[in-house]
């Protein structure tokens, strides 16, 4: 079966210097792994509350958002934004957050991952992941070149982008991606929002799971893509979001991931506010607080940010 290709450009051609600035990279060089060939449909809207929508992503592509280093190589991390594996909220939960991360002094990607789709992919349930796990290598293997430190490359993630991001955390020793120079696709740490982290009845956000794996799937498989099931010593650091009162993921989401991490002896922070309801981004209108600024002292505390 013929399989989907995407010109591949330099690092040179695409990187920038200047402060802020964007530039995009394709993820994969030549093919796109477990991809069919098909006509491009992605489809990007802004809504009423502003807010960019991406659609029918088949072709993923990374998107750098470089912070001033003078001189010292900064920390990264990979943004995935969330949508139930249906759509990616590109802004509030993208780009808007990688500018915040420039202001901290690191430098962010935001990743536009492949949403599950048969028509698109020969396994739908692997896609996004592989897509997260070539982000890392990719950062990983051109730290040099955009002034990071590779030891302090982390992974966020939204709603299902949490999903996705956890599993990177959690299954990185399942290489679904070619890996000829053995670079390690373990994030150092993980940022977790409002995350989807299981997807066992009762617990699950039901569109997330249905998208990725499809509506007939087995235990045994849902168990497998359930995180709070896969946290091992190995598991870095997370920081985590969630409101209560959320009633499209049930905040016990994150209580399952966290109280995994508390029992293997994983240093991580979980923050939960009374209200704020689902897909707030940075921003939880019913506080004051700003979680932000929490994460930063987090990242200092663990000395991924100095």
């Amino acid at each position: 079966m013929k399989i989907l290709k995407i010109a591949f450009f330099s690092i040179c051609l695409f990187y920038t210097i200047n402060m802020n600035a964007q530039s995009v990279f394709p993820l994969y060089e030549g093919e796109i792994p477990n991809s069919k060939a098909i006509v491009n449909r992605e489809k990007s809207v802004i809504d009423a509350a502003g807010i960019e929508r991406i659609s029918k992503v088949s072709i993923p592509t990374l998107s750098l958002y470089q912070t001033e280093n003078q001189g010292n190589k900064t920390a990264a991390v990979i943004i995935c934004p969330g949508g139930a594996y249906g759509i990616l909220a590109a802004s509030h939960e993208g780009s808007d957050v990688a500018r915040e991360f420039n202001r901290m002094g690191i430098t962010a990607f935001v990743l536009k991952y492949r949403l599950p789709d048969d028509s698109t992919m020969l396994d739908k349930s692997i896609g996004p992941l592989q897509d997260a796990q070539r982000a890392i290598q990719f950062v990983r293997e051109n730290a040099d070149q955009f002034g990071i430190d590779a030891s302090k490359i982390g992974i966020m993630g939204f709603s299902a982008g949490g999903h996705l991001a956890a599993s990177a955390s959690t299954r990185f020793k399942e290489q679904f991606i070619e890996n000829k120079k053995n670079t390690s696709l373990r994030p150092d740490f993980s940022i977790l929002i409002y995350p989807v982290i299981s997807f066992m009845d009762g617990l699950t956000h039901n569109g997330s799971r249905h998208n990725l794996l499809g509506k007939a799937s087995s235990l045994e498989v849902q168990q497998k893509f359930s995180n709070e099931l896969q946290v091992s010593p190995e598991t870095p650091p997370a920081f985590l979001i969630h409101a209560s009162d959320d009633t499209a993921v049930p905040v016990l989401n994150s209580i399952a991931y966290y109280e995994a991490l508390l029992k293997k002896k994983i240093y991580s922070q979980l923050l939960i506010y009374p209200k704020g309801g689902h897909g707030f981004g940075m921003n939880n209108k019913t506080t004051k607080d700003n979680y932000m600024m929490g994460l930063e002292n987090w990242l200092k505390s663990t000395e991924f940010l100095k």
